[in-house]
């Protein structure tokens, strides 16, 4: 988990422009680790990666806040587990996309109105398809080599 933590403090170094500069690579270590080894272990490393963002551009929406999203990536990490090994790896992307793109943006409604929500949807899910696609791959290339 150590690892797939730092791969995420890399990614939350290569950003996507934003209205709040925290869309980043930083959470498709946890989605591949939800994926590969479990809810809990997906869900620490996505929450750890978006806290590593948020540290890098200095916590824009303040530490609750970001702590706030930390806890919806987790749990986005864990849908995406479930969807993929329950339904169909194309069913885990579709709900990572739409969960971490669109239901993200506008979960932040209470913290900065629906001007910012609409601003951050297009960023979000571009970041959001990034993240969960490499995952994906990532996640279909692990399994097809029998290592999991």
């Amino acid at each position: 988990m150590s690892i797939f933590t730092a791969l995420c403090a890399v990614g939350a170094i290569i950003k996507i422009p934003s209205p709040t500069g925290t869309v980043a690579l930083d959470s498709c270590m946890g989605y591949f680790s939800a994926a590969t080894f479990g809810y809990a272990e997906g869900g620490l490393v996505a929450s750890l990666g978006h806290l590593l963002t948020a540290l890098t551009t200095g916590f824009p929406l303040g530490i609750p806040v970001h702590l706030y999203i930390a806890f919806q990536m987790a749990v986005w990490a864990m849908a995406f587990r479930f969807f993929t090994l329950t339904i169909h790896p194309v069913a885990g992307i579709v709900a990572g996309i739409l969960l971490n793109g669109v239901a993200s943006a506008y979960l932040i409604i209470p913290f900065g109105g629906i001007g910012l929500a609409t601003a951050l949807v297009l960023p979000l899910t571009i970041g959001s398809a990034a993240n969960v696609l490499i995952a994906s791959m990532a996640y279909s290339i692990v399994k097809r080599s029998n290592m999991i």
